[in-house]
């Protein structure tokens, strides 16, 4: 059964930071591209980052240069480091894995003064 658990959400101030993980299981992580995906309120749900099995890492424009994702395949876990945060990032985020239809229950961002 393809689990994602996603953790590390909060309340923060513009400019500040969050690191994301997400532990998966049920399937063979280091085989499938992982991606990171948030939904803000009234929003579709929208890809925000990528890590590829091979090559180069994606990224929406909006985070550039602010997110980045890395990936642990020993500890099935894919991470999501947000640095100056905005109120914009503000969301819910959901890690995925290619090839599956199931999703977690997602971390809540909150970006607020």
């Amino acid at each position: 059964q393809v689990q994602f658990v996603e953790s590390g959400g909060g309340l923060v101030q513009p400019g500040e930071s969050l690191r994301l993980s997400c532990l998966a299981s049920g399937f063979t992580f280091s085989a499938h591209s992982l991606q990171w995906y948030r939904q803000i309120p009234g929003k579709t749900r929208e890809l925000v980052a990528s890590s590829p099995r091979k090559g180069n890492d994606f990224y929406a424009q909006s985070v550039k240069s602010r997110f980045t994702i890395s990936r642990n395949n020993a500890l099935n876990t894919v991470y999501l480091e947000m640095n100056n945060l905005k109120p914009e990032d503000t969301g819910v985020y959901y890690c995925h894995a290619d090839g599956y239809s199931t999703w977690g229950q997602g971390t809540r961002v909150t970006v607020s003064s």
